[in-house]
């Protein structure tokens, strides 16, 4: 149980303790924060594995910093301590030391920006500021380093379409994603109304005279849609961009009709994702394409020259760090242009959470480690990373690229710079307001059926959003 009388205060409290694999029934935690002249005292009363631990502690706050700031100042103060007092009690220390956010690149660069730091102290501030192991204070440092195409202009926008439908579930998935049997009657009337919605969209490009910087289609499996559905869709879309990414992630769903009908319409940039090349593995986690497949649709993909990202993930049940190596050796040896390592993550819409029994923590470190190095003797640089809730290990994932093959989608939308139009059940729009260093999002509604029948109220809301 966590008691704060810092409400604000309570979720940061609550994510950092999960991080120590530490439930609010194994702990009592009790925080009293007082204020005066802006010095700030803090009391932590602590229960936990028969160990009673009281600290107080004090710090001044600058009042130089504007009040987002201030606010943003004190929350990390706060975890940094019970950090402190948690890793003493249990022994043990976070990779990400006291750092709970998704994505800590942009914390970074916000530190920079903010003049809290300068830039060639980077690692150094996260090693001894927020405790971050060194090799990840690093890793942020040549993320920042990499991410050059980074353009704060808010007449720039990305465009994200959503497919939220898979051939199958996943046993770790838990995206809001409809197995294609179960939405079947469904698909093309939601493609026609994807269509409605683009159409409205282009209206707003064209009033609030937005240039279209890069195109993502997503989701799910946006490759489950037959040949004549894509090239309906994608018909719609004639936006002059460098960059159109099309997930087709599972390779059970790509074939060369599909691929034309890509390469016809100027998409540049597919992935397809393995996840492992263990065929068992693959059997476990409910993925029926087969190896021979991935290695097919790669082969393929070759043939129509489009860039193409793979995806694997650490730590998936039953697998240790040798059969781990063998998947990523084998993506290395395909050498494709983007290659994105995840950590398992645990989440509660999965069916994983039922039976967690297959996975270890201690393994899926040693497997994300020897990743970083396998992929940078290969010649690939870390240019993304992103975190999520209920990762093994309280790891991460890392998109790396060669030969200047950098996602500028990915880019965009993790560190948050530009404007996202999101078009199909679940997508995300997010206004980027640069200058005033604000962001206002819009979510449209999550599942097929409502998208269906309330797409009119879709589009009218963008409207007065964009507006």
């Amino acid at each position: 149980m966590i008691k704060t009388n810092k409400e604000e205060y309570l979720i940061e409290l609550q994510d950092l303790c999960k991080l120590f694999n530490i439930s609010d029934e194994e702990i009592v935690l009790e925080h009293i924060e007082t204020n005066e002249n802006e010095i700030y005292t803090n009391n932590f009363k602590l229960k936990l594995n028969n160990n009673d631990v009281e600290k107080t502690y004090s710090y001044k706050l600058d009042m130089s910093l504007n009040s987002l700031r201030k606010k943003s100042y004190r929350k990390r103060m706060v975890k940094n301590e019970l950090y402190l007092i948690l890793s003493q009690v249990l022994n043990k220390k976070l990779v990400w030391g006291s750092l709970t956010g998704v994505r800590p690149t942009k914390f970074t660069r916000d530190l920079i920006q903010n003049n809290e730091t300068k830039d060639y102290l980077i690692e150094e501030v996260l090693e001894k500021d927020y405790y971050v192991q060194k090799s990840r204070a690093k890793l942020v440092n040549n993320i920042l380093k990499n991410q050059r195409c980074i353009i704060r202009n808010d007449n720039l926008i990305d465009l994200y379409i959503n497919i939220p439908i898979c051939p199958t579930r996943c046993l770790y998935c838990s995206f809001i994603s409809n197995e294609e049997r179960t939405v079947k009657d469904k698909i093309d009337l939601y493609v026609d109304c994807l269509i409605k919605e683009i159409e409205a969209v282009k209206e707003i490009i064209k009033n609030k005279a937005y240039i279209v910087r890069t195109i993502y289609i997503g989701g799910g499996t946006p490759t489950v849609l037959s040949a004549k559905n894509l090239e309906k869709l994608l018909d719609k879309i004639n936006f002059p961009v460098s960059e159109f990414t099309v997930e087709c992630g599972r390779a059970d769903t790509i074939t060369r009709e599909k691929l034309e009908v890509l390469k016809k319409h100027k998409v540049t940039r597919i992935s397809i994702n393995p996840q492992t090349f263990c065929q068992a593995t693959l059997k476990r986690i409910g993925r029926k394409q087969t190896n021979d497949e991935i290695l097919s649709a790669y082969s393929m993909a070759l043939e129509y020259g489009f860039d193409v990202n793979m995806d694997i993930i650490a730590g998936l049940p039953g697998e240790k760090l040798g059969i781990f190596k063998r998947t990523l050796e084998t993506v290395l040896e395909l050498y494709p242009e983007n290659l994105t390592v995840h950590t398992l993550s645990v989440k509660n819409g999965a069916k994983l959470k039922e039976d967690t029994s297959n996975l270890n923590e201690k393994e899926v470190i040693k497997m994300i480690d020897f990743s970083a190095k396998a992929v940078s003797e290969k010649g690939y640089k870390p240019y993304y990373l992103y975190r999520q809730k209920n990762q093994l290990g309280g790891l991460e994932n890392v998109g790396y690229f060669r030969d200047d093959k950098i996602c500028v989608f990915n880019i965009d939308s993790m560190e948050e710079t530009n404007t996202v139009i999101g078009i199909g059940a679940g997508a995300m729009s997010k206004r980027v307001y640069n200058l005033e260093n604000r962001i206002e999002r819009l979510p449209n509604v999550k599942f097929i059926g409502d998208y269906i029948t309330r797409i009119d109220e879709m589009i009218e809301k963008k409207k007065d959003f964009y507006n």
